[in-house]
């Protein structure tokens, strides 16, 4: 059915992380100085298309806002995570737009947060990240089992992020020693609401979350105390169960990207000396 529109490639490559081999395929396989990459239920418009790829104009990648369309009630709690996301920082994708230049040599693949760890790996080769917030991509649902199957894997993913880890990993405690003044659970979930309900005002996302999105947000915080401590236990038994395998990692620290892409340059940089 696509073959008059696209070349479909089989991947070429081995990594733990299926991901990442799917995504070196590609790269190896064009010229081209432009790269989108894409979860299979993500859905460009043509016109979110053309304007992520314009953005690498100054930038080296580029991560636009997933929101899911339709919004089931497993989507809607998804939702709300995304929603926190953005008020604290930023959200992250089911998709990537990357300057070939910066992804051309590759990035670890047996880590868990792969889209994470592209984007410390371009940042630490001098790509600038853009964070589009503005920039609104739908993506497709899980099922309700897959939606399951993920509660845990994206806790680990904060492994990657040891203030978040932190943050998260104090929820739990602080939520059951609340239970001697159980009022005190209205105050939480008003706190939770109100980040949410900030985030979906950021950069133009009211025209696109519904009104009820932040009512969610409760419950993600109170899956995320329960899950990151669940994932405390996998890191523990040794990573994330993988295809078979386990992921220990969730992604390379900032500061080991940046020390191997120095590594990196200095032949080159001695030769340019010569």
């Amino acid at each position: 059915m696509w073959a008059p529109l696209v070349r479909h490639i089989r991947p070429d490559r081995t990594t733990p992380n299926g991901k990442v081999a799917g995504v070196l395929t590609g790269v190896d396989a064009t010229d081209q100085p432009r790269t989108v990459i894409a979860d299979d239920d993500v859905r460009y418009t043509e016109a979110a298309l053309a304007d992520a790829v314009g953005r690498l104009t100054r930038a080296g990648i580029v991560a636009p806002q997933n929101h899911f369309r339709p919004l089931p009630w497993h989507a809607r709690w998804d939702t709300a995570r995304s929603l926190i996301n953005r008020a604290l920082g930023a959200d992250y994708p089911g998709t990537l737009v990357v300057r070939r230049e910066f992804a051309a040599d590759g990035y670890r693949g047996d880590v868990l947060f792969e889209n994470l760890e592209l984007l410390r790996t371009v940042e630490a080769r001098g790509g600038r990240v853009e964070w589009a917030k503005d920039l609104f991509v739908e993506r497709r649902p899980p099922t309700p089992a897959h939606f399951r199957s993920q509660r845990i894997r994206q806790a680990y993913d904060s492994f990657a992020q040891p203030a978040r880890l932190a943050a998260e990993l104090t929820l739990l405690p602080a939520l059951l020693l609340q239970a001697r003044r159980p009022l005190g659970y209205l105050m939480w979930a008003a706190a939770a609401i109100a980040v949410a309900e900030r985030g979906s005002r950021v950069d133009g996302g009211r025209r696109i979350y519904p009104t009820t999105a932040a009512l969610w947000a409760p419950a993600w915080v109170a899956e995320r105390a329960v899950t990151a401590w669940l994932a405390v236990g996998w890191r523990a038994l040794g990573g994330v169960p993988y295809a078979g395998g386990r992921l220990r990692h969730a992604a390379s620290s900032a500061r080991r990207l940046r020390r191997a892409a120095s590594v990196e340059r200095a032949p080159l940089e001695r030769r340019a000396l010569r």
